[in-house]
This record gives C-alpha cells, sequence and structure tokens, in this order.
C-alpha cells in the first residue's frame, strides 16, 4: 500500500499530459513502466496477446489487477484475428455475395449481368477488418491500463520473463506473480510437402493470394480446408480436397457425457458417468506424413475430432453439387514447385494400391495445427508438454511449476478461439480468488460455409461407442416456412437427447445461419435442459430457428411441420 501511495502522490505532483510535449510524454511513460516494475511486480504477466492472451489482459485490468502483455507480432489478436478467424470470414462473406450476385438471385427474379471481382478491392477490405480490430484491442489495453510489450517473451523462471523486442533493442525482465502462457498454435508441416506461401502455402497464404488461381488442391477436409476451398471456388478456381479419412470435416471433442447431472421432473437421475478423452477424437490428417518436427508435436487436429458423420454426408453431398471435388482415403507422399509454375503431388489410396499424380495452381496445407512454444524456454524451467507438443496443465490451468499457467491452443482440448478466450477469463478469475471455470462439454464448433454446420456436445457416433441410450430427432429446412420463402433450404437440425432422462447430449445443425442458431443449443445444454424444455418453449414465426425447436419435439415425441 505504501508503494501505491507513493506513486499517487508522485503522479499527482506532475504537470497534465495534455501540458507535456510528445517527447515528454514517451519519456514518461517509459520511466513510469520502468519504475512501477522496479517497484513492484506484476500480479499477471500474458505471453501471448491472441484471442486468449489479449481477454485475460483485459479481464485482469477490469479487476484491478497490474498485467502486462507480451506479444511477438507486433500486432494483438493472434492467428484468429491476423491471419486466421477474421480474415478468413470476410473472404467468406464477400466470396458469397459475389456467388449469390453472379448465380444466387434466380428463384427471385433478379438477374445481373457482367458480375466481376475486384480482388484487390476484396482483399482491401479484409484488410481494413482487420487492422481496425487489431487497433481496437490495444485500445482497449490502455482503457484497462495494459502494459503492452511488442516482443518475444522467454520464461527465464516462475515470476520472471524476458521479453525481448521487436526492434532488437535490449531485452527487459517483467517480474510476476502470476505468468500466463497463451502462446496459441501455428500450421502443422507435412513431410515432403515443402510450404513456400506462394505456390504451397498454409491457410496464412491462402489468404493473401493475389490472382484467383484456376486451380486449387486442398490437402486435409477440416474446418480450414472446406473454407478457404470454398472462398476460392466461388471466386472461380476448380477445387480438388485430399482427404486421408473417409470422410470430412472435424468438430471440438467434447468432454464428457453425463445424463446423471440432469434431474427430470420426477426427482430420479439416470446413467452413470461416461467420461470420453478428446484424444479418442483424432485429427483429419495423414499422421504417417507428418514431419520429424511436427511429429515430436503430433498428432494433432484441426480443431477436434470427426464431424457426425449423417452430418458429415450431408455436407459433402451439397459440396459436390456447388462443384467441390472430393479423393477420400487418399494420402499425400510428396510434393513439388514445377519450374512451369504450379505444383504437383503425388498421391496414394490409404491402401497403397492406387498411386496417381494431381497437378494444381496453388495447394493448400491445412492439415492441423501445432502448439506454438518455440523460445518460452519451458525445457529449461522444467514445465512439463506431452508428447503433443502442449502444455501440461491441471484442472485449474496449472502447469506444475508454481505460478505458471497455460491457456488456449497450447494445451488440450479443441483448437479453438472462443475456447481460448474462455480460458483466458476464467484464469484471471481463479488467480482473483473467484470461480472462474470452462464447461468443455458446450464449447460449440462451426464451420463457416454456405451453408454452415455448427455442432455442439457429441456426435451419434459418440453415443453408440460410450454405450449411452439416445433419442435422436432432425428437422429439415426443406419444411421451414423461413428456409422456402428464402429459397435456402439445404440442411437440417439434427438433435441428440438420453433416452431415460431427456436431457440434450448434443445439437448439430447444416443452415446458412447455422453459427448463430446453434448459440441456443449451447445455452440449452449449459442449463441442463431437456428436449422438451426446448420444444415447449415459443419460438417466433416465420424464422430458421423454427427448425431447431421441431427437432426438439421430433426428439421427444413429433414435430408439426414434417
Amino acid at each position: 500500500m505504501l508503494i501505491f501511495h507513493s506513486l499517487r502522490l508522485a503522479r499527482s505532483s506532475m504537470p497534465a499530459r495534455s501540458q507535456l510535449p510528445r517527447s515528454a510524454l514517451t519519456a514518461l511513460a517509459t520511466r513510469t513502466r520502468g519504475l512501477a516494475s522496479a517497484a513492484e511486480p506484476y500480479d499477471v504477466v500474458i505471453v501471448g496477446g491472441g484471442p486468449g492472451g489479449y481477454p485475460a489482459a483485459i479481464k485482469a485490468g477490469q479487476m484491478g489487477m497490474k498485467v502486462a502483455c507480451i506479444e511477438k507480432r507486433g500486432r494483438l489478436g493472434g492467428t484468429c484475428l491476423n491471419v486466421g478467424c477474421i480474415p478468413s470470414k470476410a473472404l467468406l462473406h464477400s466470396s458469397h455475395l459475389y456467388e449469390e450476385a453472379a448465380h444466387g438471385w434466380g428463384p427471385h427474379g433478379i438477374s445481373a449481368d457482367n458480375v466481376k471481382i475486384d480482388l484487390a478491392k476484396l482483399m482491401s477490405h479484409k484488410d481494413k477488418t482487420v487492422t481496425g480490430l487489431t487497433g481496437g484491442i490495444e485500445g482497449l489495453f490502455k482503457k484497462y491500463k495494459v502494459d503492452y510489450f511488442k516482443g518475444t517473451g522467454e520464461i527465464v523462471g516462475a515470476g520472471s520473463v524476458k521479453c525481448h523486442p521487436m526492434d532488437g533493442g535490449a531485452a527487459q525482465t517483467l517480474t510476476a506473480k502470476n505468468i500466463v502462457i497463451a502462446t496459441g498454435s501455428e500450421p502443422a508441416k507435412l513431410n515432403g510437402v515443402p510450404v513456400d506461401e506462394k505456390t504451397i502455402v498454409t491457410s496464412t497464404g491462402c489468404l493473401e493470394l493475389t490472382s484467383i488461381p484456376k486451380t486449387l488442391v486442398v490437402v486435409g477436409g477440416g474446418v480450414i480446408g472446406l473454407e478457404m476451398g470454398s472462398v476460392w471456388r466461388r471466386l472461380g478456381a476448380d477445387v480438388t480436397v485430399v482427404e486421408f479419412l473417409d470422410g470430412i470435416g472435424a468438430r471440438p471433442p467434447s468432454a464428457s457425457l453425463d445424463c446423471a447431472a440432469h434431474a427430470h421432473s420426477d426427482g430420479t437421475n439416470t446413467h452413470t458417468h461416461t467420461h470420453i478423452e478428446p484424444s479418442q477424437c483424432l485429427p483429419s490428417l495423414c499422421r504417417a506424413r507428418l514431419s520429424p518436427d511436427a511429429r515430436a508435436v503430433a498428432p494433432v487436429a484441426p480443431v477436434g475430432g470427426p464431424m457426425d458423420k449423417e452430418m458429415a454426408k450431408t455436407m459433402e453431398r451439397i459440396f459436390k453439387k456447388q462443384g467441390m471435388k472430393f479423393k477420400l482415403k487418399t494420402k499425400v507422399n510428396s510434393a513439388e514447385v514445377l519450374p512451369g509454375g504450379g505444383a504437383r503431388l503425388h498421391l496414394d489410396s490409404v491402401a497403397g494400391d492406387k498411386p496417381e499424380t494431381l497437378d494444381a495452381d496453388i495447394v493448400l496445407v491445412s492439415t492441423g495445427r501445432v502448439p506454438n512454444t518455440v523460445g518460452l524456454g519451458l525445457d529449461k524451467i522444467g514445465v512439463k508438454v506431452n508428447k503433443r507438443g502442449q502444455v501440461e496443465i491441471d484442472d485449474h490451468f496449472a502447469t506444475n511449476v508454481p505460478g505458471i499457467y497455460a491457456i488456449g491452443d497450447v494445451v488440450r482440448g479443441p483448437m479453438l478461439a472462443h475456447k481460448a478466450e474462455e480460458e483466458g477469463i476464467a484464469i484471471i478469475e481463479q488467480i482473483a480468488g473467484k470461480g472462474g471455470h470452462v464447461n468443455y462439454d458446450t464449447i460449440p464448433g462451426v464451420i463457416y460455409t454456405h451453408p454452415e454446420v455448427a455442432t455442439v456436445g457429441k456426435t451419434e457416433e459418440e453415443l453408440i461407442k460410450a454405450g449411452i441410450e439416445y433419442k435422436k430427432g432432425t428437422f429439415p429446412f426443406m419444411a421451414n416456412s423461413r428456409a422456402r420463402a428464402n429459397a435456402d433450404t439445404d440442411g437440417l437440425v439434427k438433435m441428440l437427447a438420453c433416452a431415460k432422462t431427456d436431457r440434450v447430449l448434443g445439437i448439430h445443425i447444416i443452415a446458412s445461419n447455422a453459427g448463430e442458431m446453434i448459440a441456443e443449443g449451447v445455452l440449452a445444454m449449459e442449463y441442463g435442459a431437456s428436449a422438451e424444455d426446448i420444444g415447449r418453449t415459443c419460438h417466433a414465426h416465420p424464422t430458421m430457428s423454427e427448425a431447431f425447436k421441431e427437432a426438439a419435439m421430433a426428439t421427444y415425441d413429433k414435430p408439426i411441420h414434417f
């Protein structure tokens, strides 16, 4: 308290900031930060300013903590905001508008001739979106008094983080009562497939193409591959997806099956707790083809385990109708950039009996992601890392080294921005002595194609494997009045509930607005709702969400409109 009082006195004797020249303000900020660092440790230092790290920093500031965030990219938001979720959604929306104008208005009696795409302007919109949002986070840091360091964080011991500035200046050591690792993930490498981010690209390079390729081969039929494949197909590319497994799509693995946690009106509980490890929901990639570096920290997953098979088959049919091609149960042995341009892939069946080559202007490698821990110094300070490269934590995000925690893509669980954000807020609340927690059974996953695919909870295959008796209800959008009026009827809602308690265990949606609609399902599952609870809840008419209500009715009884 004496230190805080002294700092307040010192600041009260200083002239107002508006009276100081810019150079003096800069010197004052530097001197004040240095004084604070030397006088007292930070309550928390967060290494990584992505969707897990920056919300944690903001939450800490809101709770009155002294907090610093170290980010090596030079822009906040991590992969998600800079080269992932946000720029890809900008391209997905823009390309969808183009395809609608060029081909999709017919049922409404609207036609447009000579529809053109200005790729440079489309990319400019994407870039402006990213710049505006990253700048907004910096503004929030200032609002909540978060000290922002642009550089690489190296943990040199419990309570000590060294920041190596981006500009190459002298390293600065920050002392902290608590350290949170939130360094995210990076694209997995595939052995024999050299990425140059020009011809053979990851999702990062695919967001920066300067021309529309005539042919695009996507290696990996998970979320990233399907989304980016959709963007360039809409803009005119001939797209082929090469997938090791026998189906497309991936979803975040949920943590447990616990029908007993829900008490029905008669007060009885049914079913014993059954746990499914996330490791049982393995990724969509050829594990044998991972590079030696990647194998050391793999298997990895695009975002989680396999999609519900019924939904995956439905989406595959829709994508094929849109013009996307698929080579399932196919592995990539190697690839090379051709002297005259483009690349050649050497493929084979998983069984190894159908070798072939496939040429393309651009190859997108989207076989998953691996935790990013390079340069953190974890081995030097003894922080345990598992065979997948994930930092090992307990149920409260704590590593084996006291005072060091980890969240987001760098730890177990689905590699999703919203999961990382929940963990970022939860760990700060826990450090503050409050009851922060994350319910991993209700982490939704979305593929932002058209239609979108959204899911939460268990798949039908997981319930069967776990021996859980369940009921299933489905409702197609072909029978939904709003979808018919919109001429947008592809998809359905599928609901799975415990056969004895009627508690909802899984929800799967294919619809143009599935990513928004799934929130109702997440909320229902968070509160342990039954299918009947949802079916007896009034939904506005006419809306797409009425299909959600009807699927619930189909689960415990019968739908009205099908």
